[in-house]
């Protein structure tokens, strides 16, 4: 049994939802997420920050939901991918990625999907090049890398839908 020094009561925004939580001080993001909340979109991938697969945005900036304990962010917004497959302008994203065949397993494609979302919402254009650097720090194990960033440039640059 865990003291009480080592838990902390947390209200925590997810999705526009708030959830009062009892966690450990040392529990990320990613464990409330998938094992507190049951959202397991983030997928669990390299546990160190370096595959991108635990992609959320945490005010509305992409952010890595592995290295990040859940108390730093409980004054803050997070979005899962399940929370942005709510939002209208989340579609061509998903629109782009089917056309282009940007995910083979689909391990991945939440993680890329939420970091092109993030890319689409910057105010100026992104070339192609821009928006591989936006995607630098995914992993895909299947190599689809030139698939899924047609389908990022697609999506950002409007090519899909």
């Amino acid at each position: 049994m865990t003291s009480d020094s080592t838990r902390s009561r947390i209200n925590l925004n997810v999705n526009g939802r708030y959830h009062d939580l009892d966690i450990e001080y040392r529990d990320t993001l990613l464990d409330v997420l998938r094992e507190r909340l049951d959202l397991t979109g983030a997928k669990r991938a390299c546990d160190r920050g370096e595959c991108g697969s635990c992609t959320v945005l945490v005010d509305e900036k992409p952010m890595l939901a592995c290295n990040l304990l859940a108390v730093q962010v409980r004054s803050k917004a997070v979005t899962t991918v399940e929370g942005l497959a709510q939002r209208p302008d989340f579609a061509r994203i998903l629109d782009a990625f089917i056309a282009e065949d940007g995910g083979q397993c689909g391990f991945c494609v939440p993680g890329f999907a939420v970091a092109a979302y993030a890319a689409l919402q910057h105010d100026t254009p992104l070339d192609a090049t821009a928006l591989r650097w936006e995607l630098v720090g995914h992993t895909c194990r299947c190599n689809a890398y030139d698939r899924i960033a047609a389908a990022a440039n697609a999506a950002v640059n409007g090519g899909a839908r």
